[in-house]
């Protein structure tokens, strides 16, 4: 199936005339114009393939014998025909990443169909940024590949992790938390995470991270190292006697430098932070910012997250 874009973005274009948002300001600075989508698929229009409609899109097939599912709209998610796999897929990757997953979770995607990125607007900051993004979802669901990404608090890292994955079959959601039934602040920030997750997804709340580290083997999680570390901290009495727990540290990145996985960590940067006024304060800041060095080191990617933006660090 030979397919040719002659247009990529939402009916309006992009940029969207008269629209004032950063993302259409760059563009016109740019002098830069993507038409509204439109294919041609083995030599023919995309409109004038024989179709079915599904819901969210629809399907069709190509001169040359193939099958592509296209969604209809910016924020349609179209639904496979059952047991079917497709040569092409023509999603809304900006608005519905998570909707690849599923695609490939039941089996509609498979290592051979063709991806593209269609009905693009003004909800990605940039193309640069889209191109980004499709990158990570295009890689295999399996590792080894390790990504530390490192942010302050609300500074969107945890929402990076989510979207660096989203497009996985199948992700193993690992919650190093400790349960807080008796706070409701704590609990609705549990909820909020939860349900901005794919329901495919698959959630853990375990501390032992080492013992997921060295048994996965696809698409992981970790959110977030801090908490675990605490976790950690306490179970090895270190909060007043800190050596005790460097044998767990130590645990920890031999089993990150040894995975099979594909793993994507959250972590507090804590060198961004005021000094802490207490002792444990001082004593978790000084572990979390050398355990996050560790691990970095031992990273294929690293990333600072702040403001929702993305810093790669070499």
């Amino acid at each position: 199936m030979d397919i040719e874009l002659r247009g990529v973005a939402a009916s309006g274009g992009w940029p969207e005339p008269g629209c004032r948002c950063a993302s259409c300001g760059r563009l016109r600075a740019a002098g830069t114009r993507y038409g509204p989508f439109g294919a041609v698929v083995d030599g023919v229009p995309l409109d004038d393939l024989p179709r079915a409609d599904v819901h969210g899109g629809y399907e069709v097939r190509a001169p040359r014998g193939g099958r592509a599912l296209v969604a209809a709209a910016p924020g349609a998610r179209p639904e496979p025909v059952r047991g079917v796999a497709y040569d092409a897929v023509l999603l809304d990757l900006v608005g519905s990443p998570e909707h690849l997953g599923y695609l490939r979770h039941v089996g509609a995607v498979t290592s051979g169909t063709e991806i593209l990125a269609v009905h693009v607007d003004h909800r990605v900051s940039s193309p640069a940024e889209l191109e980004r993004r499709t990158a990570f979802w295009r890689r295999p669901d399996h590792g080894p590949f390790r990504t530390l990404l490192l942010g302050g608090t609300r500074s969107g890292k945890s929402a990076e992790a989510e979207l660096r994955l989203a497009a996985c079959a199948d992700v193993l959601y690992v919650a190093t938390g400790p349960s807080r039934d008796d706070d409701p602040e704590w609990t609705d920030r549990v909820t909020a995470h939860r349900l901005r997750r794919p329901a495919w997804w698959r959630t853990v709340e375990t501390t032992d991270l080492v013992g997921v580290l060295k048994s996965a083997t696809g698409a992981v999680l970790v959110d977030g190292i801090g908490t675990w570390l605490a976790a950690a901290m306490d179970e090895a009495g270190a909060w007043e006697h800190p050596p005790l727990v460097q044998p767990v540290l130590d645990d920890l990145v031999s089993a990150w430098r040894g995975t099979e996985a594909r793993v994507v960590a959250v972590s507090e940067e804590v060198g961004l932070s005021l000094v802490p006024t207490t002792a444990s304060g001082r004593v978790f800041g000084d572990l979390l910012g050398g355990l996050n060095q560790r691990l970095a080191a031992e990273s294929e990617e690293a990333a600072l997250v702040v403001a929702g933006r993305v810093l790669e660090l070499g």
